[in-house]
């Protein structure tokens, strides 16, 4: 998903807050993106990863690695505080779009202009902005207040902008094979993340598992259910049918907390990269699950 379809170019720019308002609120953005930058690198590090770039292996692209993702990271940081800035004074969707189409431009200038985190610029960008209100009202930062916050500051502009026509190959690939998109899933109020990728993280770290083995276990449950729409792009159905069925049989059989979790993750690794599929939906939202653990009051 990407923030720019169809933005009209007359739109006004959102103006700031005011300096004095900066000055209490900057501190708290600053988290907010520092936790989003680090939720970014919480991804990246985890390794096996079906067919996605780590710090082990490019995955199954021949234009990107870790070092590449690394830039981009770096390079985002700004747009996440911005961002959260934004929600804190309750900007218009407009404003919210203009700051994700700059932190698209200020990616591609880092990386070369290989696209390796557009989707983590919408996700999380939403996310951090829904954190922003949170922060204004002076509420705690927990899942059910984030997606609340979302739907209700947001939601409108999110339905209408998922119906507009896609215009990138993700986006392409969803409509053209009636799968639920990127949009469709923000308009939503990001159901995988909260209702999939969320409970996995807790009933992980319930059962006792090491931090990587907690984001293996998440990362499969999301592969297991979610519209995917790299898998569709770059397998077509059948690819999305084969990673899925791949993720729910690694779970089926004791997920990350078997004793050859890593030994069978990275065999599904290894075939994914054959049939040169990459799971990168199911990689925003981890990310975004990392958010999630990191900032959430608790």
């Amino acid at each position: 998903m990407n923030w720019a379809l169809h933005v009209s170019a007359s739109l006004p720019f959102f103006t700031a807050p005011s300096q004095a308002d900066a000055g209490i609120l900057a501190p708290q953005a600053q988290a907010v993106g520092r936790a989003a930058a680090r939720a970014l690198y919480d991804e990246l590090a985890l390794a096996p990863k079906p067919g996605l770039v780590s710090f082990a292996d490019n995955g199954s692209h021949d234009d990107m690695d870790a070092h590449t993702f690394m830039r981009s990271i770096f390079a985002l940081r700004p747009y996440y505080e911005r961002i959260t800035a934004l929600g804190m004074a309750r900007a218009p969707f407009a404003a919210l779009e203009r700051c994700g189409i700059e932190a698209e431009r200020h990616m591609l200038a880092a990386t070369g202009g290989i696209n390796t985190h557009r989707g983590a610029i919408f996700m999380l960008g939403l996310l951090c902005a829904a954190a922003g209100v949170l922060i204004g009202q002076g509420q705690p930062l927990d899942a059910s207040a984030l997606r609340q916050a979302l739907l209700t500051q947001w939601g409108d502009a999110l339905s209408t902008r998922a119906d507009r026509t896609p215009t990138l190959p993700g986006g392409m690939a969803s409509a053209r094979l009636g799968l639920r998109s990127a949009g469709r899933e923000a308009a939503l109020g990001l159901p995988t993340l909260f209702e999939t990728a969320l409970p996995a993280w807790q009933q992980a770290e319930r059962s006792g598992l090491a931090p990587h083995a907690v984001r293996l276990q998440t990362l499969f449950s999301v592969m297991a259910v979610l519209d995917d729409a790299n898998l569709a792009h770059r397998g077509g159905l059948s690819g999305l049918a084969h990673a899925r069925a791949a993720a729910q049989a690694f779970l089926a059989h004791g997920g990350a907390g078997r004793a050859d979790a890593q030994k069978q993750a990275w065999a599904v690794h290894r075939d994914f990269v054959a049939r040169r599929l990459s799971p990168g939906g199911a990689a925003d939202t981890l990310a975004a699950a990392c958010w999630l653990h990191r900032v959430q009051d608790r």
